[in-house]
């Protein structure tokens, strides 16, 4: 069977069939992969269960492992695997767990994953073996449409400049302070606003409301007003498709710019929502 590619939204997303992500890729189908990865941003292998062994095998296939700043998730049986749960041992709730890029307002929370780094990964890949009776979608939204979308005037105007991003308990975004409350430190980088993908080069907004905490050289109001106006548009319903969960699925998407994603915090907070997550290391995110 040959790999297809079905694109899931107008904007953004495909899912993938004629591959088992248990077994060995060849050349030729990581290629064709990795070519529609660039195109649709985020990519879907539907319920095919592995184990943390498994997921690091296949994510492999992409790039180097690095892993996660949250080592107090880290699997204990595979370091380059992150457990993302919202329950700890004992089964109580996890408030700190249950928020690592989910929010209640999904406005507030589109990301890029690592954009606090000063070199932010290449690829998310999120594996899941638990999910609740309802809710907890992830959301995908394309940034580079989204880009296009802006009046020509905002686009000139926020081409160029750069953007600081932090992770830590002292950020703007409440959501992500908690989620952040059991790093070992504080996360801090600084990108540009607009971004040209390093594939594609195509341009798209980099700036994210989940971290990004000001502009670089502007006074907080009116870098607020600019971003807002972005992140407004990065929310329109055009730009986005989500993905409701089966066990085995497994989603791997793009951090290099013209992609975002978040998660609903909106599931029965008693159920468990648990997946494993292995992060492809990336490089220098580029300037349109």
């Amino acid at each position: 069977m040959s790999v297809h590619f079905e694109p899931l939204a107008p904007a953004v997303g495909a899912e993938v069939t004629g591959v088992d992500p248990c077994r060995p890729l060849d050349p030729e189908t990581v290629a064709e992969i990795e070519a529609a990865f660039a195109e649709y941003g985020v990519l879907l292998f539907r319920e095919a269960p592995m184990s943390p062994e498994e997921l690091m095998a296949f994510s492999r296939h992409f790039g180097p492992l690095q892993p996660h700043v949250q080592r107090a998730y880290h699997h204990p049986d595979a370091p380059d695997v992150v457990v993302m749960t919202n329950q700890h041992a004992d089964g109580s709730f996890d408030e700190t767990g249950a928020r690592r890029g989910a929010i209640e307002n999904v406005r507030n929370g589109w990301h890029s994953d690592l954009a606090y780094d000063a070199v932010p990964a290449k690829a998310t890949l999120l594996h899941a073996t638990n999910v609740p009776s309802s809710g907890g979608n992830t959301c995908f939204a394309s940034a580079a449409a989204a880009y296009e979308a802006l009046p020509e005037e905002t686009r000139e105007r926020a081409r160029g400049l750069e953007c600081l991003f932090v992770y830590g308990t002292d950020q703007r975004n409440k959501s992500l302070a908690i989620a952040a409350q059991s790093l070992d430190k504080e996360q801090r980088a600084t990108h540009p606003v607009i971004n040209a993908h390093a594939v594609t080069g195509r341009a798209a907004i980099y700036a994210n409301p989940m971290s990004t905490v000001g502009i670089v050289g502007m006074e907080q109001e009116e870098a607020d007003r600019l971003l807002d106006e972005m992140f407004d548009m990065l929310d329109r319903p055009e730009f986005r498709w989500e993905h409701e969960w089966s066990v085995g699925d497994t989603l791997m998407w793009d951090n290099r710019g013209g992609t975002m994603h978040c998660g609903r915090l909106d599931y029965p907070l008693g159920e468990l929502r648990r997946f494993l997550r292995t992060t492809v290391t990336g490089g220098p995110i580029l300037p349109a």
